[in-house]
């Protein structure tokens, strides 16, 4: 289950549309986003990231997009599944192989 999130798209949207508007008023980059992350109550790391990851879906930064590391996790998620299916149906087919061979059971 995904974390509730704290700030909301709007907001996000927001902040960083005023980080673009208002970069050529300072002398770099992080000195606009600790700015208007000041003023906005909010942490200036926060704010880089949601930039940076913008650039990285917008396909100005090279990196893993937001739609690309979700399907990751899903992925893996569902790998995580089946090697769990796969380990019980393995244990099944050991128990029954040896219930049916009139063998004792091992521990």
């Amino acid at each position: 289950m995904a974390r509730p999130r704290k700030y909301s798209s709007e907001f996000r949207d927001r902040a960083m549309r005023l980080v673009l508007e208002h970069r050529e008023d300072y002398a770099s980059e992080w000195a606009t986003i600790v700015s208007i992350a000041h003023k906005l109550d909010l942490n200036p790391e926060t704010l880089r990231k949601w930039i940076r990851q913008s650039e990285i879906d917008g396909g100005l930064r090279p990196g893993i997009a937001t739609g690309e590391r979700a399907r990751i996790r899903e992925l893996e998620r569902e790998i995580k599944e089946l090697r769990r299916a796969n380990e019980i149906l393995k244990a099944a087919s050991i128990f029954f192989a040896t219930e049916l061979d009139g063998q004792p059971r091992r521990s």
